[in-house]
């Protein structure tokens, strides 16, 4: 089951002011509804027209911070004319849109992230420096393979990870503590951080 555009109190909500700083001095273009438009173009695109600006086609959505703040600072995005990656701004807070434009932001990251609540581990093995899990998610049976390395495996809350498999999909645990305890053994043998 997706988080994406549902919110989670077990995730922390703030942003330090540290880094907030860094956004602002990184250039950041802060968008909201005084300052652009969300809207269906061509060929069932996102489109983005921002004030004083100019109207951006092709637009696509990513989280700036996706681990600790899925819902929040969702950064809009096109492709320029030599197809390079190019930031239109950052939306702090998706609640302040109108209920179309945050569908269609929403649509987008449902497009450009993929992630699953893992339910159970039924097997993890490790060769080659990489982990190879069996698990059980809402859509069944599944597998995914992850390098096993720190920064792999990301604190959730208080006590969950998000583990991040070879293609940056996302399998969520929400609470270690919560899995069968076989299974938080199958974990903790190769996730111990």
């Amino acid at each position: 089951m997706s988080r994406l555009g549902q919110f989670d109190p077990a995730v922390p909500r703030d942003v330090s002011a540290e880094t907030m700083g860094r956004l602002a001095e990184a250039g950041a273009r802060r968008l909201g509804p005084d300052n652009c438009q969300i809207f269906q173009g061509t060929y069932s695109l996102l489109h983005c027209t921002v004030l004083n600006d100019q109207i951006y086609r092709g637009v696509f959505a990513s989280l700036a911070f996706p681990v600790s703040h899925p819902d929040r600072y969702v950064c809009l995005r096109y492709h320029d004319s030599d197809g390079k990656n190019k930031e239109i701004g950052l939306i702090e807070d998706l609640s302040v849109f109108d209920p179309a434009a945050r569908d269609l932001i929403l649509e987008s990251l449902r497009k450009h992230y993929y992630e699953q609540q893992v339910q159970r581990i039924q097997r993890v093995t490790f060769r080659f420096g990489l982990l190879f899990f069996e698990v059980m998610t809402g859509r069944g049976r599944e597998q995914f393979t992850m390098r096993w390395q720190y920064d792999r495996a990301q604190d959730y809350g208080e006590n969950g990870k998000v583990l991040l498999d070879t293609f940056d999909n996302r399998w969520i645990i929400p609470d270690v503590r919560a899995l069968h305890t076989r299974d938080r053994m199958r974990l903790q043998r190769y996730i111990y951080w």
